[in-house]
């Protein structure tokens, strides 16, 4: 527990991001100078340890920012700045750093991203790309503003020249792409809160929803007619967990409300290996879908029972090799580091299993806890095995991509992924998900339906709106009206949308 007073809340969000980036879960709670110091000394005369901590910000009219960061057993470290910091633009990165200072001094740790604690980092590089910066300023920029260890900043490097090159052959900002909801797995995974609902207690529910998406979809493509449809991208959930019939009628109809035959890229996640058949494979092949992903997220089999996955490693290989078969030649597996139980040596064996069956691309996600995951709702109960990520993970999960050709092409991180990491994709050249970059780097409308999607408006002047969908399934069919309705207050807005 950290207690936390505040003269002044002019950098609120920096202060509670930067505190949990050090100390993950901790509860911060405000409270006001007289409550602080009547709390450390009841804390210091009952020794009650580190375990309550105490940050107390004061800021000055002389433009100075006394900082102090101490707990119950004594240590204390004091941090002082002199800054305008009523000027967030020149001083926001100075403030950066001296809160980064504070908790490092306090904690004798750094951290890989430095004060970095935004989700899109590779922005900040896109930026100084676009303004003719060399990539050695770059990298020396990088460090030396945000704090962050080399290998982070040549990653961002990366995926931002590579987003930059494809984004560069093409206008896109006229187009849209449309993302697709299907909010039915198998199972629920312990670490998911996505809109996920397994199969065997909503199947009755798959009819009408299918039904409500299809509305919502008729609505999206008489709407957007004029405009072209760069990519369509069917996640979830699980696609395939729907039954052939379903699929075969989704699939049907993105054909007759969408011109599938001009789009760059059309993606369906096929994730669950113990949703796959070769039936449904056929399906996903006839209607065109030219990149699908087998996830099998570990290749341990004790985790896969521990998380609730109810299928086997030996299920992920015959689900890749029936996908091959089938003529797929653009595959994602993704995996997950930081798994209950799991440590360096598994993860070196799943990306030795996955390397072994020679996929396009691989999307690793450092574990987030999420607070609607039965991970976080039942903490108590698997405190012992979360250690979360690390950045040996993900350093060796960097160095086996490149072993197996593939190139980093798109970056983002999450607020609840313990040490601050990132989620990161690489891909063969030529094979990186175009979705993928485009959704990260807000270049267009992503357009979506279906329970749980959120949909992005860009607007002139680089302001960009989010509206979400309801996720529970039975809301959404009876809603979808006003999903519908919430649409059209974007999209009727002549000449304020791009393109519309």
């Amino acid at each position: 527990m950290i207690y936390l007073f505040q003269s002044d809340r002019e950098y609120d969000y920096d202060v509670r991001a930067t505190a949990l980036a050090f100390f993950e879960r901790e509860k911060i709670i405000e409270i006001t100078e007289e409550e602080w110091k009547k709390k450390r000394l009841l804390a210091e005369k009952e020794e009650e340890g580190s375990a309550i901590r105490f940050l107390s910000l004061v800021f000055e009219k002389e433009q100075k920012v006394r900082g102090l960061f101490a707990d119950a057993c004594g240590k204390e470290v004091l941090e002082e700045i002199s800054c305008d910091y009523r000027n967030h633009e020149n001083s926001r990165s100075i403030m950066g750093r001296f809160l980064y200072q504070l908790f490092s001094k306090y904690t004798g740790r750094t951290l890989p991203w430095g004060t970095l604690t935004g989700i899109r980092p590779s922005k900040i590089v896109m930026k100084w790309l676009e303004e003719g910066m060399e990539p050695e300023q770059i990298l020396k920029r990088f460090q030396e503003t945000y704090l962050a260890d080399e290998q982070k900043a040549q990653l961002c490097l990366k995926v931002a020249q590579k987003e930059k090159t494809i984004l560069d052959a093409h206008s896109y900002e006229e187009e849209y792409s449309l993302y697709i909801g299907i909010p039915f797995c198998p199972t629920t995974c312990l670490y998911c809160s996505f809109a996920s609902f397994p199969v065997s207690k909503f199947a009755d529910r798959m009819e009408p929803y299918l039904e409500a998406l299809f509305q919502e979809m008729r609505f999206v493509a008489q709407t957007y007619r004029n405009r072209p449809l760069t990519t369509v991208y069917v996640g979830g959930g699980t696609p395939t967990a729907l039954d052939e019939p379903s699929l075969e009628k989704l699939m049907h109809m993105i054909h007759e409300l969408f011109p599938m035959d001009k789009i760059r890229e059309f993606t369906v996640e096929a994730g669950r290996p113990d949703s796959i058949t070769e039936g449904k494979l056929r399906i996903l092949r006839e209607a065109g879908a030219d990149r699908i992903s087998i996830n099998p997220q570990t290749m341990n089999q004790q985790t896969l029972t521990l998380i609730g996955r109810n299928h086997t490693v030996e299920q992920t290989v015959w689900a890749y090799e029936l996908a091959r078969k089938a003529g797929f030649t653009n595959i994602n597996m993704d995996m997950i580091t930081g798994l209950p139980g799991e440590d360096i040596s598994h993860v070196e064996k799943t990306l030795r299993d996955i390397a072994a069956l020679k996929p396009e691309s691989l999307t690793v996600h450092s574990l987030a806890i999420k607070r609607a995951a039965h991970l976080n709702i039942e903490m108590e109960r698997y405190q012992s095995l979360v250690k979360g990520s690390t950045n040996e993970m993900l350093r060796l999960t960097d160095e086996c991509a490149m072993q197996m050709g593939m190139e980093p092409y798109y970056m983002y991180r999450q607020k609840n992924i313990p040490g601050n990491l990132e989620n990161i994709g690489y891909s063969l050249p030529g094979k990186e998900c175009l979705y993928n970059i485009l959704m990260m780097e807000e270049k267009q409308d992503i357009i979506a339906c279906g329970a749980g999607a959120s949909s992005k408006y860009l607007f002139s002047g680089n302001r960009i709106e989010r509206a979400e969908n309801v996720k529970n399934i039975d809301q959404y069919i009876s809603r979808v009206d006003e999903m519908i309705e919430i649409k059209n207050k974007y999209t009727g807005k002549e000449g304020e949308n791009n393109g519309i």
